[in-house]
Order: C-alpha cells, then sequence, then structure tokens
C-alpha cells in the first residue's frame, strides 16, 4: 500500500504539469472586457528577427523523469518553464525578473486603457485571448463603430522562443553583449519578448488618429538570468485636420516625461519619429510625429531608470489624448470633410502596408495572428486619383506640415 501510494504521489507533477500545457494551449473564450483584472500585440522584433517563435511544450523526456521519481534540475527548464513556476510559486514582485515585470504592467496599461477609452465612446470593446502554436500569446481588444471611434485596437502580445545563430549575429551588430566571452557567437538563446500597441482611429475627421506601442526585448542565459536586453517605444499623432493646441498639448507632455528622465530624450526621440513615420514614396510623414525609440539597454541607462521612463510614458497617454479627443469629437463637420479623413486614412495604410518595418515582419512570420497585425487598419479608407487640396485651404496647411515637420514645444 504505502508503495503504491508512493508511486501515485510520483506522478501526480506530471499530471498537474501535462493539465497546465493543455490549458495554456487552449484559446480563451471571447468576453467582454471589464475595469476588474484579467488577462494584445507584441510590436514585432523588426530588423533584428527574421524568424518565427518556436512552441513552447512539455516534452515527453521531462514528464518520463519525473515519472520514474528522478530528480527534475532547473537547467533542463525551458525560459518559459521557469517563468510560470516563478509566477505559481512566488508572483510578480519588485526582485522579479523584468520580463515579468513588465508583463504585468503592460497587462495591467491594457485593462486602464480600454477601460478609459470605454468610458469615452460607451461601447465594449471585444476581446480575444489567442495564443500560437509556435510559442507565446496574447489579448487583443478591439472596437468597431462605436459611437466616437470607428476602430480602436488595444493588443498585448508576450513571446518566449529560440533565435537562431544568424539571428544572433544580426543582434550582434547593436548589441555587442550577445556574444559570449571567448569572442564566440552562441549556437542558439532563449529569448523574451513582450508589449503593448494601440491605434484608435475616431469618427469625426475634426478627431484625431493616434497610435503607440512599447515593448520589451531580452535574451537569457542558460540558468534563466537576463542576457542581453533593451526597450522601445513611442507615441505619434495623425491629424486630418490640424489644430495647434492639440499639436502642442500632445507634444509638451511627452516632452515632460522626457525630461524628467534624460533632457536629451526628447529632441533625438521626436527627430527619431519624424523620419520613422514617413510615407518616402509620397513624400510626407504619415502624422505630426511624437516621440520614437529603440534599443534603449545600458549604453544608455540602467535597467530600472528606463523601466521607469517606460512607465511615466505610458501611464502619460490616457490623460493627454482623452483630452484632446474629447475637445474634437462632437465638432460639426462637413461630407467633404469626411472625405479628406478618408483619403488621409489611405495614406495611413499605405505607411503601415508599404514601410512599416513590425507590420512587416509579422506578416511574413509564419503562424502569426493576421488579425492582430492588421488590427491597426482603419475600417475604411479611400484613394482618389491625383487628389490635391485646394491652396490655402486647411487641408493643404496640413499636408504642408507633414511635407515639413514642426518643433510643436
Amino acid at each position: 500500500m504505502l508503495k503504491n501510494h508512493s508511486k501515485m504521489a510520483s506522478r501526480r507533477p506530471v499530471t498537474r504539469l501535462l493539465s497546465q500545457c493543455r490549458a495554456h494551449i487552449q484559446l480563451g473564450p471571447r468576453r467582454t472586457f471589464s475595469s476588474t483584472p484579467s488577462q494584445t500585440t507584441f510590436a514585432p522584433l523588426r530588423r533584428y528577427l527574421g524568424l518565427t517563435a518556436f512552441g513552447l511544450l512539455v516534452s515527453v523526456p521531462l514528464a518520463y523523469k519525473m515519472a520514474i521519481d528522478e530528480p527534475l534540475k532547473m537547467d533542463s527548464l525551458s525560459l518559459a518553464e521557469r517563468d510560470q513556476q516563478a509566477k505559481r510559486e512566488q508572483g510578480v514582485t519588485e526582485t522579479s525578473p523584468m520580463r515579468l515585470r513588465m508583463e504585468k504592467f503592460i497587462k495591467e496599461q491594457q485593462r486602464e486603457i480600454v477601460k478609459a477609452l470605454e468610458k469615452v465612446d460607451g461601447t465594449k470593446f471585444r476581446v480575444d485571448e489567442w495564443q500560437r502554436k509556435e510559442g507565446g500569446g496574447g489579448i487583443t481588444c478591439c472596437l468597431q463603430d462605436g459611437k466616437v471611434f470607428e476602430k480602436a485596437g488595444v493588443g498585448v502580445s508576450v513571446v518566449y522562443g529560440t533565435l537562431p545563430k544568424p539571428a544572433i549575429m544580426k543582434m550582434s551588430a547593436n548589441h555587442k553583449n550577445i556574444i559570449e566571452e571567448d569572442g564566440q557567437i552562441p549556437e542558439s538563446l532563449e529569448f523574451f519578448a513582450a508589449g503593448l500597441s494601440l491605434i484608435v482611429h475616431p469618427k469625426n475627421p475634426m478627431a484625431p488618429t493616434v497610435h503607440l506601442n512599447y515593448r520589451y526585448f531580452e535574451t537569457a542565459k542558460p540558468d534563466g538570468t537576463s542576457g542581453t536586453w533593451w526597450f522601445g517605444g513611442g507615441s505619434d499623432l495623425t491629424p486630418n485636420y490640424l489644430f495647434d493646441e492639440d499639436a502642442v498639448q500632445f507634444h509638451r507632455d511627452l516632452k515632460e516625461v522626457c525630461d524628467k528622465h534624460n533632457k536629451d530624450y526628447f529632441p533625438k526621440f521626436k527627430k527619431w519619429c519624424d523620419e520613422y513615420f514617413y510615407n518616402k514614396h509620397r513624400g510626407e510623414s504619415r502624422g505630426i510625429g511624437g516621440i520614437f525609440f529603440d534599443d534603449l539597454d545600458e549604453t544608455v541607462s540602467d535597467k530600472e531608470n528606463i523601466f521607469a521612463f517606460i512607465q511615466d510614458s505610458l501611464k502619460s497617454f490616457i490623460p493627454t489624448y482623452t483630452s484632446i479627443v474629447n475637445r474634437r469629437k462632437d465638432m460639426p463637420f462637413t461630407p467633404e470633410e469626411k472625405d479628406w479623413q478618408q483619403v488621409r486614412r489611405g495614406r495611413y495604410v499605405e505607411f503601415n502596408l508599404v514601410h512599416d518595418r513590425g507590420t512587416s515582419f509579422g506578416l511574413n512570420t509564419p503562424g502569426a495572428r493576421v488579425e492582430s497585425i492588421l488590427m491597426s487598419m482603419p475600417l475604411t479608407a479611400s484613394w482618389k486619383y491625383m487628389h490635391e487640396p485646394e491652396p490655402g485651404s486647411r487641408e493643404a496647411r496640413l499636408v504642408e506640415v507633414l511635407q515639413n515637420p514642426k518643433e510643436w514645444v
């Protein structure tokens, strides 16, 4: 009896582990998002990663070892398994690895942003939890045909995977410490990536479209500790009709956050934003800018200070944007002004499909969730042949600013 009981006990970890694995790979049910915690799309790793994330499954050898009472070695666990174990046993605290703290933070902010946008619109977001068979998953929140917003999306994505040697070699150009102490390029490295992306397209052409993305990436050493790491992100405004008051407020609020952490951030990131969100084939910017940055690592500041900057930047979004959209959402407009909004949305689509590295990477990644990647697209847009605004019109003034970016603060 005692012997049989011992055998049964030895198999319980396997049963629990396999049941957790099955639960992990099932799609979550569709539900209504609320302000209470529940657990949308990671901005892809762009220029570095020409590969897909590999799925993280419990291996048969691991289960077999546990079944025969062979001691489980920590170094046999994948990074994802280590993190799941840590969250189960200890939760996420200020002393947890940065990857877990970033994941927790962006999920909290997703709930706050959705709650605030629902308050403005009066319509609930549709919420989809999803998993990728290659590894990772996320939560996509989307609102369509609302009272204020024609389309709004707020996505969180968390991805675990393995980088092959060619990808590591590309990454080493900007991150020298990814190379081992003996100067060798590792054959492979586990990685973690997490991000929050947002896009809002209002119905009223007087209210501007807005976009933001904040993300974190790191590789892991064999013992699960952090290797190479960096943060990226930014936020930018795309109006159809230019209100200087809105442009100044948007940039001023971003500058205040930047200056709190580093006086050099805002001028550098503003210029970076103007250069990145540029429709080369049209000779104009997508919008009036904001900030954009990538590769913020230990060469810029320490991890805690950069994370604090990311937190402050993301938290500043809702007060700024809801203030702007509340000023514009009920303004009168003409059919001609609505037509101009559709033309400008067409330019937005052009940038995303032709120039945006994240969209391109996502669509070319096997197993990618296309619905989440294309969440940024407006619900409607138009293209008119040889369309030119009337000289001296409000539309012409916008084009002038798009062709010659301004310093708003």
